[in-house]
């Protein structure tokens, strides 16, 4: 945690002392918080310079529309293929895989969320990620997969849960349900059961008014993806950002899901792992539904 997490975490927490709304009221700009966007990596520069860029617009957290930056590779021979990346992310990070599926006569879409690479805004949330795979998917039709990256992994189960026309999803590094992000932030933050609750209400009633329980609909626990649609959920053992348990608490609601654990790539660098590379390929040429497997692969040298 960075130090000026943890001045802000003594905050709440005294504040939560004298009242939780109070402490909730601090908290709630820090559990939002986007940082400042990242650049696109200097080997990475070729790959987004050949994408063909445009938009789509989504109604974004405050209601009043935002233009999300999207990007294009490859004919779509085969079907197209959208990426999601994950929060504090951008397209770019993609790289890599997208240089692999465009090889393999794939179109590839990706998109910067809201607050996040060239897309302008001043907040986002998961809504804002299955909104734009939803306009991508009524761009393009039928997705031949979705693969997603810890926060974009969990919104590309939660859109094909709730009827994105996609084949496959691949989840690499995902949080099982919104609510295991809270429960990370009060850890972080160590701040007391009360205060959490009542951070939980006010995130609800900012964001999404007059819904008693978004994050109810916001899982893939209690809204799994139809088997009909074909799953991998993969992880990292070192994952230090989102716990490797979190991918077990997901295969136990997709039971025809393929799981594929690393060991020593981390939450990030998992992205550009040849074993997870070679997955994904594999994956998405062959047929939809797989039985589930679970499988360790070597770790870096």
């Amino acid at each position: 945690m960075d130090v000026a997490l943890s001045i802000a975490g003594s905050s709440v927490r005294a504040l939560g002392a004298l009242s939780p709304g109070l402490a909730a009221t601090a908290a709630l700009p820090l559990f939002a918080r986007v940082a400042r966007p990242r650049p696109v990596a200097d080997h990475d520069i070729p790959t987004m310079d050949r994408a063909r860029r445009s938009t789509v617009r989504v109604a974004g957290v405050r209601g009043r529309g935002v233009d999300v930056v999207t990007y294009a590779w490859g004919g779509g021979g085969r079907g197209t293929i959208a990426l999601a990346h994950g929060w504090d992310g951008r397209a770019s990070q993609f790289a890599t895989l997208v240089r692999e599926l465009v090889a393999e006569d794939f179109r590839v879409v990706a998109f910067d969320a809201p607050a996040h690479g060239d897309t302008l805004a001043r907040g986002t949330y998961l809504i804002d990620w299955t909104d734009i795979l939803t306009e991508l998917q009524g761009r393009y039709g039928t997705l031949a997969a979705v693969v997603g990256h810890s926060f974009g992994g969990l919104a590309a189960l939660v859109a094909a849960g709730h009827g994105l026309d996609v084949a496959r999803v691949v989840s690499i590094a995902a949080p099982a349900e919104a609510d295991s992000l809270l429960s990370q932030f009060q850890s972080m933050l160590r701040v007391a059961d009360p205060t959490a609750e009542a951070l939980r209400r006010a995130f609800a009633s900012r964001y999404f008014p007059g819904e008693r329980d978004p994050f109810a609909r916001l899982s893939p626990l209690r809204h799994p993806v139809g088997t009909t649609v074909g799953m991998m959920l993969v992880h990292d053992e070192r994952d230090r950002v989102v716990p490797v348990n979190e991918v077990r608490r997901l295969a136990d609601a997709h039971p025809h899901a393929r799981v594929l654990l690393t060991g020593g790539f981390g939450h990030n660098r998992v992205l550009s792992a040849d074993p997870v590379l070679d997955a994904i390929l594999e994956f998405v040429d062959g047929p939809v539904a797989l039985p589930s497997t679970t499988s360790a692969v070597a770790r870096p040298a």
